[in-house]
């Protein structure tokens, strides 16, 4: 019998595989971490109940004051662990993700988790110096967080545009745009940052 229990107990322990699960939690505009951040990991059964599927919590923690975490766990075979964090309190335009799903059979077990606040951008782009319908202006634009999308932005002839001011995660931008008049075509670039509940009006006159 004791032979038994044995077997029993190896079976066991080769169900489970300890792994070092690290989660980082960042404002993508400051790149600071959030401290103190909750975060929960949950087993999934593999099995669906009436009321959907069965979550265990298993492990729970916060995170430092850099903003993350380092745990070791025993990952169950034929298991699938979801891993929360809690959102930021504070109006965010942009989070990457707020859970990611893992098991003992994963590669990796770093886990990032990034948001941002909250802006306003307006955008004006007005041709000061219009040749002709052939004038053509082609903008490029892109973030901290890579939420940017509709590029490239081209406006024909005599363009005088101006944007409705809209919600935008604050971060850094940067613009590349190429202005075509009378077939030549130049290049010109740009940076800017945009802060938490400040509206920003960026302006392009060619």
């Amino acid at each position: 019998m004791k032979y038994l229990y044995l077997i029993l107990l190896l079976f066991v322990l080769a169900c489970k595989k300890e792994q070092t699960i690290h989660i980082t939690a960042k404002n993508a505009a400051t790149g600071k971490g959030y401290a103190g951040l909750g975060f929960v990991l949950r087993e999934t059964k593999g099995y669906v109940t009436p009321t959907g599927e069965v979550q265990k919590k298993v492990y729970e923690g916060t995170l430092n004051a850099q903003g993350e975490a380092v745990f070791d766990y025993k990952l169950k075979n034929n298991r699938s662990y979801v891993l929360t964090t809690l959102v930021p309190e504070e109006e965010l335009c942009y989070i990457n993700n707020t859970s990611y799903t893992l098991s003992n059979l994963d590669d990796n077990y770093k886990f990032e988790f990034i948001f941002a606040g909250c802006a306003i951008l307006q955008r004006k782009v007005k041709n000061t110096n219009c040749i002709d319908t052939n004038d053509k202006i082609e903008i490029s634009i892109d973030n901290t967080v890579h939420s940017t999308t509709n590029n490239p932005w081209v406006l024909n002839g005599c363009a005088d545009y101006t944007t409705t001011p809209t919600e935008a995660p604050a971060g850094t931008y940067t613009l590349h745009w190429i202005v075509t008049k009378n077939n030549i075509s130049t290049d010109y670039y740009d940076t800017f940052n945009l802060d938490v509940n400040v509206t920003k009006i960026h302006e392009i006159n060619y």
